[in-house]
């Protein structure tokens, strides 16, 4: 259940409306998570500045994928619904790449190189080791481009923050929720192992040297 109201037009404070408006006329309608987010001028006006110079670094696929891996990291179910849409949509990933991002993965081995070192990031806090660094520039990645990387970790968690604190009503087509697709893999994977035979011959004492336990 939202936790703030998303504005109405007319609630909206003046100096959130050119950013307000520039998004609504970019994604067609306004999202329920930028009619909350407007009611800060300054925290509003901040994460769309950011938006937009990162808008510049790496590529859309990849952009996306470490959206992806790091929503899903970070449990925020609004933000994979958005990333998800954007992500087939706009970077035209297929729906096998949306669920491999999820999982920190990409099948393009560079993209592949920048997914696996975002999720390191979120999922160490920063505190990746020298091999994480070293696989990421052997694919061909500038200590520049890593930067970026860190800073769409950052950018996403600040929106996957924002959406699990405020929860604004979705507003986006549904998606299995974060943590399921891990859940389904690990039960898939799953074998029970068959009951225990009892020899009929045993009632409790040692049998073949084994005593029971």
């Amino acid at each position: 259940m939202p936790r703030s109201a998303a504005l109405k037009p007319e609630q909206v404070p003046a100096d959130s409306r050119p950013t307000l408006d520039t998004f609504t006329k970019n994604i067609g309608f306004t999202p329920n998570m930028i009619a909350t987010f407007a009611l800060s001028p300054i925290a509003f006006n901040s994460w769309a500045t950011l938006l937009g110079s990162l808008s510049k670094a790496l590529d859309v696929k990849t952009r996306d994928s470490i959206a992806l891996a790091v929503s899903e990291v970070n449990g925020c179910n609004y933000c994979l619904m958005v990333h998800s849409f954007t992500a087939e949509h706009m970077a035209n990933l297929p729906a096998d790449e949306i669920i491999l991002a999820r999982k920190g993965r990409a099948s393009d081995p560079k993209r592949d190189a920048a997914v696996r070192f975002a999720h390191k990031v979120i999922e160490t806090r920063g505190k990746v080791s020298d091999a994480d660094l070293k696989a990421v520039r052997d694919t061909g990645y500038t200590d520049a481009n890593v930067m970026e990387i860190v800073a769409l970790v950052a950018q996403y968690s600040m929106t996957n923050f924002f959406n699990n604190v405020f929860d604004p009503e979705k507003d986006f087509p549904a998606v299995a929720p974060a943590g399921s697709i891990e859940r389904e893999r690990a039960t898939a994977a799953w074998t029970p192992l068959p009951p225990l035979e009892r020899d009929p011959g045993c009632d409790g004492r040692d049998c073949e040297g084994e005593a029971e336990v």
